[in-house]
C-alpha cells in the first residue's frame, strides 16, 4: 500500500489506484498530439555490451508517443560509435547518437569555449546538455525525459510515468523527477542515505529554516538521475558538469519554475542498476567520496546564490553536524534492515561517513578559497544568444555523423 502524505514544498505523485499502464499511455497518447516529447538517454559505451540495455531498448520499442530518442554518448571510439549505431538501429523510433568524443561535436565545443563559455570537463552533465541542445535544435518538442541506461529492472512504465506529469495539460508542471526503493538484499543509494539526507538536515539545523533546504530535503531520492522536463527549463537551465547533475538540476528546477511547478513521481519499478565504489582510502578522490565532494560543491555555490554567507565558522560546525546526522542515519538504517530481514553492515557505513565528512571538508575550503568554483555550463538560451547559428550547426553536426 502506498502513502498519500504530501510533506514539504513539493507535490509528491505516489504509485496509487488502478490507473493501468495501458490508460496511461493512451491519456499520453493525446497529450503528445500538441506536447510533443523526446527521450535523452545518457549512455557509456560499456554498457551496450552490458545486462540492462538490451532490455531497456526492447522496452522501448514498445513505446508509441516518442518524437525522437536522443542517445548521447561518451568514451566512444570511431569503432565503438558505428557499433553504438548499429546497435540502437533496432529501435522503431527516430535515433540520433551525439558522439561526444567525435571530431564534429569537438568542433562545436571548442567554437563554444572560444566565445567565453565555459564547458567544464567531458562527463555527464557535459552529454547531457548536448544532447538537449541537438532537441532544442529541432525546435518541435514541448518535453523532454532523461533515465540512466543501467537499470537492470527497466519497464517502459517508468516512462510513463516520468513523463505524464510534464505533458499533462491540466498539471503544468515544469519538472518532475522520479523517485523508487532501491533494494535487493541489502539497503543501496548509500550516496544518498548516508550523505545528502545528513547533510540537508546538518545544514538546516546550521542555518535554519530556508526556502531552499525545505525544497531540496523533500525529494525522496535526489540524486535519482530519471527526470523529465519542460522546453523552457532545458532551455534556460546551467547544469553542473561534475557529479553535482542531479543536485544542480534540482536548483535550476527550483530557480526557473517554483515550488509550484516541481513535482516528484514514484516510478513504482523494483529498481536494480550498477552500483559506484565507494572511493574510500583511494589516493585521490573516486567513487562515492569524490561524487560526496562534488555535491557538497554544487550545495554550497547554491546557497551563495541564495545569499547564504558561507564561513570558515560556518563550514566547521557544519562538518561536525553532519557527522552527528550520519551517524543517526545509519543508526535508523540498521533498524530498517534489520526489520526487513536485509544485510547491513553498520561498520562500513560509519566508515563511509567519516570518508564523507573529509570530502564535505575538501569541498568547503576548496569553496572559501574560490566560491564560484568550477561554472556550471551556460544554458543553451545564453549560448543561442553569444552564437546564433550553434544549435543548427549542432544539429548537422549530429547528423553528418549518423549519416558516414
Amino acid at each position: 500500500m502506498g502513502d498519500f502524505w504530501q510533506p514539504g514544498p513539493i507535490t509528491t505523485l505516489q504509485a496509487l489506484g488502478s490507473f493501468s499502464d495501458g490508460d496511461r499511455e493512451e491519456q499520453i497518447r493525446g497529450f503528445v498530439k500538441t506536447r510533443p516529447v523526446s527521450l535523452v538517454l545518457p549512455c557509456l559505451y560499456s554498457e551496450i555490451q552490458g545486462p540492462a540495455l538490451p532490455r531497456i531498448v526492447e522496452e522501448l520499442g514498445r513505446v508509441g508517443y516518442l518524437r525522437r530518442i536522443v542517445v548521447t554518448l561518451g568514451v566512444a571510439d570511431e569503432g565503438q560509435f558505428r557499433r553504438a549505431r548499429a546497435f540502437f538501429r533496432r529501435l522503431p523510433q527516430p535515433v540520433a547518437i551525439v558522439w561526444n568524443d567525435g571530431a564534429r561535436i569537438g568542433a562545436i565545443k571548442a567554437r563554444i569555449r572560444r566565445a567565453g563559455l565555459p564547458l567544464g570537463d567531458p562527463g555527464k552533465g557535459l552529454a547531457v546538455w548536448m544532447a538537449l541542445g541537438y532537441v532544442l535544435a529541432h525546435g518541435d518538442t514541448a518535453a523532454v525525459a532523461l533515465h540512466d541506461t543501467d537499470i537492470v529492472t527497466y519497464r517502459r512504465s517508468l516512462l510513463d510515468r516520468l513523463v505524464f506529469p510534464v505533458v499533462c495539460p491540466d498539471m503544468g508542471y515544469g519538472f518532475a523527477k522520479g523517485y523508487y526503493a532501491r533494494v535487493t538484499d541489502r539497503l543501496h543509494g548509500r550516496a544518498t542515505r548516508v550523505f545528502v539526507f545528513p547533510l540537508l538536515a546538518a545544514l538546516r539545523r546550521a542555518l535554519g529554516p530556508h526556502p531552499l533546504l525545505e525544497y531540496l530535503a523533500g525529494f525522496r531520492y535526489p540524486l535519482a538521475g530519471e527526470f523529465s522536463l519542460g522546453e523552457a527549463l532545458a532551455w534556460g537551465a546551467r547544469i553542473p558538469a561534475d557529479w553535482g547533475l542531479e543536485v544542480g538540476t534540482l536548483v535550476e528546477a527550483y530557480r526557473l519554475c517554483g515550488t509550484r511547478g516541481v513535482c516528484q513521481v514514484d516510478l513504482d519499478v523494483d529498481y536494480e542498476h550498477k552500483h559506484q565504489d565507494t572511493g574510500v582510502g583511494s589516493d585521490r578522490p573516486t567513487g562515492l567520496v569524490r561524487m560526496a565532494r562534488e555535491i557538497a560543491a554544487a550545495l554550497f555555490r547554491a546557497l551563495a546564490e541564495e545569499g547564504v554567507v558561507v564561513t570558515e565558522a560556518l563550514l566547521r560546525s557544519l562538518g561536525l553536524a553532519y557527522l552527528r546526522e550520519a551517524r543517526e542515519a545509519v543508526r535508523r538504517y540498521a533498524h530498517l534492515a534489520r526489520a526487513n530481514g536485509l544485510r547491513y553492515d553498520p561498520h562500513a557505513e560509519l566508515d563511509l561517513a567519516e570518508a564523507f565528512g573529509n570530502a564535505l571538508s575538501q569541498a568547503g575550503a576548496a569553496f572559501l578559497e574560490r566560491p564560484a568554483g568550477t561554472p556550471a555550463i551556460p544554458s543553451w538560451e545564453r549560448v543561442a544568444q553569444a552564437l546564433p547559428e550553434i544549435l543548427e550547426e549542432l544539429r548537422q553536426a549530429v547528423e553528418d555523423d549518423n549519416r558516414t
